[in-house]
């Protein structure tokens, strides 16, 4: 309702304007308190969300959107947002959670998950809950994560008002039928009259891995030397015209193709021919092309793994299947992938029907992005390692990483699409130190980083430890860290080649000997980064920093560790690891 002031009331022009204004204040104050009211009046649900890539955050927000249509109140956090004793006052909760290595925990939900794990944690009878776990069924513990958090809470007595749902790599149906089951359950009803002023698809970007962009791929130059061990080379990918932006600390997925050799190599060791049409997605389909565009075909499922071993009755695969023993498993299929196992096992055929019927769909990967928006708008860079390697009598090659070295040109297009890092950031606050830890590829987000500081102007210290195998070979990006170190930019670079002497040295061993400076750093409210392999380099790299803290800070171990956990509760350890 809009109050209008009569034209033939008795004020002059500035009287009637202050009047228009009062009544306008009035009116939007009582439109906020009406507000407040049905929002105070809306039963409340917590969701919380452990998410290493983004995309238990993005379900959480889908699960907030549908809440908010049943007449709740939704509360979207990521678990180190919440303390322990906020979290034993929720009423409702939904736990959304990926797993992360081998079925630990993701960074974000580590230190929420020691507490609620520890003998000490308090009762929940009051708490009524339902968890979405995230995972991989290539993994050995698909979905612990979710588990793990499913199991904790019976044990403390909440209440589990939905069962658990394990959702795969494809997780965007199971996780949008677990929000339309759960949400009703909390609610109480099937429909609500709710308040709702966002636009809940506003924020959604254009692209998705559902629809990714055809991008064009501009710039593929080798970065290592032609006589290195390895092979790591620079894209530069076009997005423009896409309406697609991206942050320093963002991913860029991208969806390959499969390899053509590889997969006429394993129509032939199926004894099929390759033009039989089978059932793809609703829609009929050739299956050479099914093979090379659809599919899976590098690592084996589980399934088809056990059909191998039933139909050629080999007694080694069997045992290690049979027992379980998930070590020995693992090392006999060191090196080998689908192809191995066929040619292993001749006498074994399927039907093209039989096949892909055994085969998980292709999925994207994920690169961290080398570059900073500010500078370049309409590109996104990457810095990917090609991976090659002789196994069982054949060459073997990466799936995306061979894809983009050797199958794709200026007519390809390179379906792809971003995944945002919301933690996975350069500091707020431009004057505050950073410290990135990046061997390898892992330099490709500190490149960004760096670039963004640029593009602030801004003053913080940057210090930067990239190591690889050999300086002649592998130093990649070095005329530009080193121009970054003679404008100022780069305060400091820290090198760790772990072959060009007789004991190896690795990026942790640098850490050690500045121990000092890097714990000064921190104490200036310094942010440290770490970018790279999760199973050893990223262990060995908090390993490090727990003992440079305990040291230089004078401090116990378990006090080292307590500030270790601050570090992350601020957000100033935060790690992209894979």
């Amino acid at each position: 309702m809009t109050l209008q002031i009569p034209q033939d009331a008795p004020y002059s022009d500035s009287q009637r304007a202050w009047l228009g204004g009062f009544f306008a204040g009035m009116r939007t104050q009582l439109l906020q308190s009406t507000c407040a009211a049905i929002q105070t009046a809306m039963p409340g649900i917590h969701i919380l969300y452990g998410s290493q890539t983004g995309n238990a955050e993005s379900v959480a927000h889908d699960a907030a959107n549908a809440a908010k249509t049943h007449g709740l109140q939704p509360f979207v956090k990521g678990m180190d947002e919440i303390e322990l004793t906020a979290f034993s006052g929720m009423a409702h909760l939904l736990i959304i959670t990926s797993t992360y290595g081998e079925g630990e925990m993701p960074d974000n939900a580590q230190l929420l998950w020691e507490a609620v794990s520890a003998d000490s944690a308090p009762l929940l009878p009051n708490l009524k809950y339902s968890v979405l776990a995230l995972g991989d069924t290539g993994y050995d513990l698909f979905c612990q994560a979710g588990i793990d958090w499913d199991n904790r809470l019976a044990e403390l007595g909440a209440t589990r008002i939905y069962p658990r749902v394990e959702c795969d790599v494809d997780f965007e149906a199971p996780a949008q039928a677990w929000i339309a089951a759960v949400v009703p359950q909390v609610s109480g009803t099937s429909a609500g009259v709710y308040l709702n002023t966002e636009d809940p698809a506003s924020d959604k970007p254009p692209f998705s891995r559902k629809n990714p962009f055809a991008a064009k791929l501009c710039v593929n130059r080798l970065l290592t030397t032609p006589s290195s061990s390895k092979e790591t080379r620079h894209y530069e990918i076009s997005i423009a015209g896409s309406g697609l932006t991206y942050e320093a600390g963002d991913a860029l997925c991208i969806i390959p193709s499969n390899c053509p050799d590889l997969v006429d190599s394993l129509i032939k060791a199926i004894a099929c021919k390759g033009d039989e049409e089978e059932p793809v997605n609703g829609e009929l389909m050739g299956l050479r092309e099914a093979l090379r565009s659809q599919f899976e075909i590098k690592l084996p499922s589980k399934e088809l793994l056990q059909e191998i071993a039933n139909r050629s009755g080999d007694q080694e695969l069997n045992g290690l299947l049979l027992t379980g023993d998930k070590n020995k498993l693992a090392d006999y299929l060191w090196g080998r992938d689908t192809l191995d196992l066929l040619l292993q096992f001749p006498q074994v055929e399927f039907s093209a029907a039989e096949f892909l019927a055994l085969l998980k769909p292709l999925q994207h990967r994920a690169y961290s992005i080398a570059s900073s928006s500010k500078l370049y708008p309409d590109s996104v860079h990457l810095t990917v390692a090609s991976v090659r390697y002789d196994s069982f009598g054949r060459q073997h090659k990466g799936v995306c990483s061979t894809f983009l070295a050797d199958l794709v040109d200026e007519s390809t297009a390179v379906r792809c699409f971003f995944t945002p890092n919301k933690v996975f950031r350069v500091p707020e606050d431009n004057s505050l130190p950073m410290i990135m830890v990046g061997p390898g590829t892992g330099i490709a987000p500190f490149r960004a980083f760096l670039q963004e500081r640029k593009a602030r102007a801004a003053s913080g210290k940057n210090w930067l430890f990239f190591g690889d195998r050999n300086a002649a070979t592998d130093f990649i990006y070095r005329e530009e860290l080193e121009a970054m170190q003679a404008t100022g930019l780069l305060s400091q670079l820290d090198v760790a080649f772990s072959r060009d002497q007789a004991e190896k040295i690795y990026v942790q061993d640098r850490m050690r000997e500045h121990g000092a400076q890097v714990f000064a750093w921190l104490e200036q409210g310094g942010y440290f980064f770490v970018c790279g392999d999760a199973y050893r380099m990223a262990k060995d790299v908090d390993q490090a920093l727990h003992e440079v803290i305990a040291e230089h800070g004078g401090l116990t171990g378990q006090q080292a560790i307590d500030y270790v956990n601050r570090l992350k509760k601020d957000r100033r350890y935060v790690r992209d690891v894979y």
